[in-house]
């Protein structure tokens, strides 16, 4: 009932809003569904999402931003993790512990971001639930701790977090943003510090983000709490990245190393480059290392799972490939596809898919993926070979 009251609200508040003239209200309807094949039964989950988008230019110094989004689930919506991973890793679970690996997809209604921002002479201010997303990478971005990319939809829209933000430019060429972000006390909040600058043909950065980051073991359970027992610590990083075109490509890199409070020291590292023809087909590679991840499929433990599963490390294999190919076949209809190849476990994930912009703003996106690794790599084919289908109208 709470949910239904807080969107007719929504709804109720827009339309005094919108006669203003400068406010913009706008936003999408998004259908999804997604089936895999997991053993001998095809699974679907089917979605319906509504965002509404407000904006708002209070003055010539003051502007103001909102997201809503309203999401339902239907279909199979408990989703047991333990179906998806090789025999070896989940005879580590507990057996007690089983009802503790199901994922659920619940109805969700929430505020995505809302924030102020505050012009002045010298730099802008900007207060609340914004987007944080530093990185130039495409698939991976080292030095973003705040976000985890799905790699079948690397481009999808990541959530808001809760921040002060400061932006100033330092002539036409440089500028420095300082980020912070509240927790309960100052050694447990979020610190970001950002130099932005540009050399020929090259955009650059150098990134440092101190955060309090958890880690859980998924193989004990704090009954207290109601979740697997976690340790906190200090992650300091600090990074660069560069994009720019070099001999007629477009080329980025990004580099993280991560100084942890107790668990191992770790490096990331991004390098990429795409290019168009001149009959319009676009190509795109990018190679990515993470230290944190492994060399020996053998070696991968159930908590290594868990936690990319819960984006608590972005890769479970050391080094991956990412490629994509995309050609327009009518000014309505761009065919693509991607490939994710795992270099050090040898699994191979195939992402053929097509884009359709059926009418004006309405899009239609259909892809397919199949693993093609053996049991237990990172794109084992007992993951479940699937797609999705997803239909968007913008408003």
């Amino acid at each position: 009932m709470k949910q239904w009251i807080l969107l007719l609200l929504l709804l109720c508040l827009s339309k005094p809003l919108s006669a203003q003239d400068n406010v913009e209200l706008f936003g999408y309807f998004e259908s999804q569904l997604m089936g895999a094949r997991i053993k001998n039964s095809f699974i679907q989950l089917q979605s319906n999402k509504l965002r509404v988008d407000l904006k708002a230019d209070i003055s010539d110094y003051v502007s103001f931003g909102a997201n809503f989004d309203y999401i339902t689930y239907h279909g199979k919506t408990q989703w047991n993790i333990l179906e998806y991973l090789p025999d070896r890793v989940t005879s580590e679970a507990p057996p007690e512990l089983a009802g503790y690996y199901v994922l659920p997809f619940n109805d969700r209604i929430f505020l995505d971001n809302a924030y102020i921002k505050l012009s002045f002479k010298y730099g802008d201010v900007i207060i609340g639930k914004q987007q944080i997303s530093p990185g130039t990478g495409y698939a991976w971005n080292p030095t973003d701790l705040f976000n985890s990319k799905d790699l079948l939809d690397p481009t999808y829209e990541q959530p808001g977090h809760n921040a002060l933000r400061l932006e100033v430019p330092l002539g036409s060429m440089y500028s420095v943003t300082a980020l912070y972000a509240v927790g309960d006390e100052w050694k447990n909040s979020d610190k970001m510090l950002q130099f932005k600058g540009r050399i020929s043909h090259f955009d650059y950065s150098i990134i440092g983000v101190e955060k309090v980051w958890t880690f859980h073991d998924y193989t004990q359970f704090d009954l207290i709490a109601q979740n697997f027992v976690s340790s906190q610590e200090k992650r300091q990083m600090a990074g660069a990245t560069t994009v720019g075109e070099l001999l007629g490509l477009g080329v980025w890199a990004e580099y993280a190393h991560n100084k942890m409070g107790s668990t191992k020291n770790f490096y990331e590292l991004v390098v990429g480059g795409d290019y168009t023809f001149d009959f319009q087909t676009y190509i795109m590679l990018e190679f990515y290392r993470n230290t944190l991840g492994k060399d020996d499929y053998l070696q991968y433990s159930f908590n290594d799972w868990m936690r990319m599963l819960a984006a608590e490390q972005k890769a479970i294999s050391r080094d991956q490939l990412y490629g994509f190919i995309q050609h327009p076949l009518t000014d309505l209809v761009n065919l693509g596809f991607s490939t994710i190849f795992s270099i050090s476990d040898n699994s191979l994930a195939l992402v053929p898919m097509m884009n359709y912009n059926i009418f004006e703003n309405v899009e239609l996106l259909v892809y397919l993926n199949f693993y093609l690794g053996k049991e237990g790599t990172a794109y084992a084919s007992n993951m479940g070979n699937g797609g999705l289908v997803r239909a968007r109208i913008y408003f």
